[in-house]
């Protein structure tokens, strides 16, 4: 790594080769916690709510023996109280490394351009880096080796599905992803998971029809149709989104025993059924789980000691 600061604000910050990397680390840390991090410190700069991202990230940072100093919305006002590039300049003389979860993606990047440390998206509206490394790890203790094993997302073209198809097609996955019109990922979001889909030997299919997406594939997954921030398009979003929800009549179209994948929050009877949610297939809360484990290898990595990871 020598001088030059690392950062995760992005999936595209990192190769196939260091996701890969990165998994492995995470494997190893849930294996065997290892207190790698003695008194190093990690801020939590949070302007949005947190249930997991704010806790996996807390106690992530106490297996790897470090600490972290939780700072919300009201106490610092990004660019509000106080411009942006102060706020990141003070914090890198206090803390070894730093998580923002904000709004624009703009703002995590303006961060990292005055910040003296790494810093790691830990969500934006464009964005969920360390939320994509902890599906794909638990993908892979359920399948073991995912080239070539196939994965529909069924929904939004959203933050979470961005980072999870830039990922998984990283690891040579055949990627398949189905929205409404309208509701596709991004253009700069496709292009990049396209040209890792060819370069690490994946696949990436964009449709409009569930039943088309989840035929034959061994992991399901789905989010929320409306995002934080996006409140008042609600009922649209219901409307336009009828008939992508994760149901047993989709289900029933994918490999026997496919994997049943959601974030977190859910909302039951929307984007997915009870039923399914609650199936002996579902992996939801071991991805929950698995959110600690490659967080702790995202900042061991960005701090330099990855490498010492016993595996």
């Amino acid at each position: 790594m020598g001088d030059r600061i690392r950062h995760l604000l992005s999936v595209a910050d990192l190769s196939g080769e260091e996701i890969s990397f990165l998994l492995d680390v995470a494997a190893a840390l849930k294996r065997r916690p290892q207190r790698l991090l003695e008194g190093r410190q990690l801020a939590l700069l949070f302007e949005k709510p947190s249930l997991r991202t704010r806790v996996s990230f807390q106690v992530a940072m106490r297996h790897l023996g470090g600490e972290t100093t939780y700072l919300a919305p009201q106490e610092v006002g990004l660019g509000e109280r106080e411009a942006i590039k102060d706020v990141s300049r003070v914090l890198s003389r206090y803390v070894d490394v730093v998580a923002v979860r904000t709004f624009g993606q703009t703002i995590v990047e303006e961060y990292a351009q005055y910040s003296g440390i790494p810093v790691i998206n830990a969500l934006t509206n464009e964005e969920h880096p360390c939320q994509a490394l902890a599906e794909l790890m638990t993908v892979r203790e359920k399948l073991g080796d995912l080239r070539g094993r196939s994965l529909a997302f069924v929904g939004d073209g959203n933050n979470v599905s961005a980072s999870l198809v830039m990922t998984a097609a990283s690891l040579g996955m055949d990627v398949r992803m189905a929205s409404p019109r309208g509701y596709m990922l991004p253009e700069p979001v496709i292009s990049e998971a396209s040209a890792r889909a060819e370069r690490y030997g994946g696949r990436l299919s964009l449709v409009t029809d569930p039943a088309e997406a989840v035929r034959g594939a061994q992991a399901l997954y789905t989010d929320v149709w409306t995002s934080m921030g996006q409140e008042r398009e609600a009922e649209r979003r219901r409307i336009d989104f009828a008939g992508y929800q994760l149901n047993r009549e989709l289900v029933a179209g994918a490999a026997p025993g496919a994997l049943i994948m959601h974030d977190l929050p859910a909302h039951r009877g929307e984007e997915i059924t009870d039923d399914v949610m609650e199936s002996e297939h579902s992996i939801i809360f071991d991805q929950a789980e698995n959110r600690v484990w490659a967080q702790a290898a995202a900042v061991a990595f960005l701090l330099g000691v990855a490498g010492r990871v016993e595996q």
